[in-house]
């Protein structure tokens, strides 16, 4: 199989320049040692872990496959030392983040031979990091699943480009060899696809939910935030339709209830989960502060337990132009074979 080399493919050692994102409670061992196998990168999500599940995890990822991954932290955890620690001992290839990590966390990484890409929404953010010391850095547009921003790919990507020289990874609205060459045409050196791994026959979603996702059309997701607090793109269940007119008394009690389950659900001490929120707090009131914490508990009744009427199922808008489950072999030699055939055709109209 022709292969495609950029920045991603060299600095990480992965086959082909696509990465599977880290989305909790889908991105488990089984998925992200399928797409390391078949060439991509695979992220491991661990903000959904306790310290000792994410070391299973990556044991077992190591068990199945000596392809290099990555795992995705939350550089604002309380215990991410510990999880960077675990990353290195390990010899884990790449360690992604959702906010940026501090500069000491970049470092240390880095000394230990571990590849840093954190994911940002906008280009000051990314020169920030990139002056930090990051190899790469993931950009989301507004198209993308879960948490998101306004800003379309087509022109957060160009505007990440024009403003850093490390290599931009582009996600938010990718699912097929089109996109890639797109992304390649743009100046990307990969994309990444979070909802296109989750519809795979390597997903560990159940199969009654992923029918669920292939029902809906371009118009089936929705950016809500009464969820947590935050903009999320979500599918457009009855469940969230419903909180769009949920009172304060019901929203507070269903925020209570979420939080004792996942106090139970992560061992963690109360200690450690008021830390934790302080950290994620930033900019948000407390209140919104407390809906963020119930998202991993929202996106397990949906994601693992398959109850879609009391759960949120994370959803980009390319949904609506999925209709298929193929394997992550499948999804990714398809997406590379498209993309080099899109790229020569380019190539051959220019005379």
């Amino acid at each position: 199989m022709t292969r495609i080399r950029t920045p991603l493919t060299e600095i990480t050692g992965v086959e082909h320049p696509v990465v599977q994102t880290g989305m909790g409670w889908v991105a488990g061992p089984r998925l992200v040692a399928a797409t390391a196998k078949a060439g991509g990168l695979g992220i491991l999500a661990s903000a959904t872990m306790t310290l000792d599940h994410l070391e299973k995890a990556i044991l077992e990822v190591q068990e199945r496959t000596d392809r290099p991954f990555g795992v995705n932290l939350r550089a604002d955890a309380s215990d991410a030392p510990a999880r960077i620690d675990l990353l290195i001992r390990h010899r884990v290839r790449v360690a992604s983040f959702a906010l940026a990590p501090k500069p000491a966390l970049i470092d240390k990484l880095k000394e230990n031979g571990v590849v840093v890409m954190p994911s940002v929404g906008a280009a000051k953010h990314a020169r920030k990091v990139a002056s930090w010391g990051a190899d790469l850095v993931m950009v989301q547009g507004g198209e993308g699943g879960g948490h998101t921003g306004p800003v379309p790919t087509t022109l957060l990507l160009p505007s990440v480009l024009d403003a850093v020289d490390i290599p931009v990874v582009a996600a938010g609205g990718f699912f097929d060899g089109r996109g890639l060459a797109a992304a390649l045409g743009y100046g990307a050196a990969g994309v990444g696809m979070g909802t296109r791994f989750l519809l795979t026959r390597d997903s560990a979603v159940p199969d009654s939910v992923k029918q669920v996702y292939l029902g809906y059309g371009l118009d089936g997701t929705v950016v809500t935030t009464k969820a947590d607090g935050m903009p999320h793109r979500l599918l457009r269940t009855s469940y969230i339709e419903g909180l769009e007119h949920e009172g304060r008394l019901g929203r507070a009690f269903r925020t209570a209830r979420r939080t004792m389950a996942y106090k139970r659900l992560s061992s963690s001490t109360w200690r450690a989960l008021l830390t934790d929120g302080r950290a994620m707090k930033r900019d948000r009131t407390w209140t919104q502060t407390m809906l963020a914490a119930n998202t991993p508990m929202l996106l397990r009744a949906g994601l693992v337990e398959g109850d879609t009427d009391a759960g949120m199922l994370a959803s980009g808008q390319v949904v609506g132009m999925i209709d298929d489950l193929p394997s992550c072999e499948e999804l990714i030699a398809g997406i590379v074979a498209d993309a080099i055939t899109h790229l020569t055709a380019a190539n051959h109209a220019i005379s």
